[in-house]
């Protein structure tokens, strides 16, 4: 049974970080890694990402569980996984993280056109508790205001 799009968010990213700014990177897998990500086996949410010496750029503690049917190939569930960038892009993130001390999140994995993997990274600033709590009103004024409409056009 596979899903025809695979789109796995990471649903805290927004909430626990204002992002700043978007990258779509491939991500380099092993072995039986993409069979799982194919059937949805996988999560991005506890997961980030950080540049290793040689300034290549590794997302670290994302989720996938290991393929049913692969045996003794099998990858790890949380091995770290290089994600592919252009050269251009790497050294603005390695910029931004190393001078203004900004993090580098997964926000969500997917499976493009052409069958391959890829995750959509963001350039993030963490919230403070008070941001969160903010957060937290706006959402609810906005399902507030929702329900008020709806009882008003009924």
């Amino acid at each position: 049974m596979m899903q025809k799009n695979i789109n796995i968010k990471n649903k805290r990213a927004r909430f626990d970080y204002e992002i700043l700014d978007t990258f779509t990177a491939g991500i380099m897998l092993g072995g039986t890694e993409i069979k799982s990500i194919r059937l949805g086996k996988a999560s991005v949410s506890q997961s980030f990402c950080e540049f290793n010496e040689k300034g290549e750029l590794f997302v670290i503690n994302m989720q996938i569980d290991e393929y049913s049917h692969g045996g003794y190939y099998n990858h790890k569930p949380k091995a770290e996984r290089k994600l592919l960038l252009n050269k251009r892009e790497l050294k603005k993130l390695r910029k931004e993280v190393t001078t203004s001390g900004l993090t580098i999140i997964p926000l969500n994995l997917f499976i493009n056109d052409k069958g391959l993997a890829k995750v959509n990274i963001g350039l993030a600033k963490g919230k403070k508790l008070y941001d969160k709590r903010e957060t937290i009103k706006d959402r609810d004024n906005k399902r507030d205001l929702s329900r008020i409409k709806k009882s008003f056009n009924n």
